[in-house]
């Protein structure tokens, strides 16, 4: 199936509708971009998650290919070291900080501790816990949802005043665009990604095993059994890691060496540099398929091996082991432990600006 071109007419703002209320009487919205080719992304303004994404199969029937919850209480009802961070935003810092401590300018900063002794997606209360402003609109690419959030000096121990804008487009040509954009005014480690969960078959298929998967890395991150980055990069040559041609997510997954539950929860290393295809996903019964670009140094392939049938998600859907993927684009796991990794430090006058796009598509 190929998706009709870019509709003349610019499309009006996305409309929303209340998703609920925290604890303390703030309002939620839940905001709807859609374009002209039955492409649809809801997004609330609670953490930035995407709680439902429509993409057309090859027989232009739409389905939800993310997983997610129904309701607000749903995505605050589980304690932040159970939190499966469905189609969140992640900050300030994506991924793990060994012992949850880095140490910037001579200086040692310790951080909340959420995932044993360690610092996982930003601590006790990340970006995916918090209410952010939220402003729909629209562009020449197509409908828009700019977030901001200012997160205060020392929140879950970080330094400085963190202002933090991330904008989703939804495009005329069925792409999911996510921009971000980040000033301080103190030094500090800054690593922003989307933890959006995707079967592209929208649960026909109970596990994402038989999705086929292509990666354009040919190192990743070696981890210890705590998924700590030993620091080494390491070839995927040989290896379960090796995606640099089309394979299934399944084919290999029991010879990945790591930590009960298994499966794959590692960092790609990514050939290139700037804007540039990173990874493509294809699930032969739907027909749909997934393009990553992102203009970041890595990505986080991770087969939703902590999922295990404890959480009902959407439409009463339960979701066991392997139900969902996640192409978290990001700068490497512990990056301020490691001063071999690309640099995650944000300073006074700089601005960060980073980019990813989910692509998606029908083959028939």
């Amino acid at each position: 199936m190929a998706f009709s071109s870019t509709p003349a007419n610019q499309p009006a703002a996305p409309k929303s509708i209340q998703f609920g209320e925290t604890a303390d009487g703030t309002d939620v919205r839940l905001f709807t971009l859609q374009n002209a080719h039955g492409m649809q992304a809801a997004i609330t303004n609670y953490g930035g998650i995407i709680t439902r994404l429509l993409v057309p199969d090859r027989a232009g029937r739409p389905g939800d290919v993310v997983l997610g919850f129904d309701t607000l209480s749903d995505y605050q009802r589980r304690p932040p070291h159970e939190s499966p961070y469905f189609g969140a935003l992640i900050g300030r810092y994506g991924n793990r900080i060994a012992r949850g401590r880095f140490t910037l300018d001579g200086k040692e900063y310790p951080l909340a501790t959420n995932d044993g002794p360690h610092h996982l997606h930003g601590g006790q209360r990340g970006f995916d816990k918090v209410v952010w402003q939220a402003t729909p609109g629209t562009s020449a690419a197509g409908q828009t949802l700019a977030l901001h959030y200012t997160s205060p000096d020392g929140e879950e121990g970080y330094p400085g005043n963190l202002a933090v804008t991330v904008v989703y487009t939804l495009t005329h040509d069925n792409a999911l665009r996510i921009d971000y954009t980040a000033t301080t005014d103190q030094a500090t480690p800054v690593n922003l990604t989307n933890h959006s969960y995707f079967n592209l078959s929208a649960g026909q298929n109970p596990d994402v095993l038989a999705h086929e998967l292509l990666l354009n890395a040919d190192k990743y991150t070696a981890v210890d059994d705590q998924l700590i980055p030993t620091g080494e990069l390491r070839p995927v040559a040989g290896t379960p890691m090796d995606f640099r041609q089309a394979n299934t997510i399944g084919a290999r997954i029991a010879r990945v060496l790591g930590p009960p539950p298994g499966g794959y929860d590692h960092n790609w290393v990514l050939n290139g540099q700037g804007m540039r295809p990173v990874a493509r996903v294809y699930e032969p019964v739907s027909g749909r398929a997934l393009e990553v670009h992102t203009d970041q140094p890595g990505v986080q392939f991770y087969s939703g091996n902590f999922l295990d049938g404890s959480l009902t998600g959407k439409n009463g859907r339960v979701y066991g082991k392997h139900a969902g993927f996640c192409l978290e684009t990001q700068h490497f796991p512990d990056s301020p432990n490691h001063p071999n990794f690309p640099s995650t430090i944000l300073r006074p006058g700089d601005t960060l600006r980073t980019s990813t796009l989910y692509t998606f598509s029908a083959v028939s």
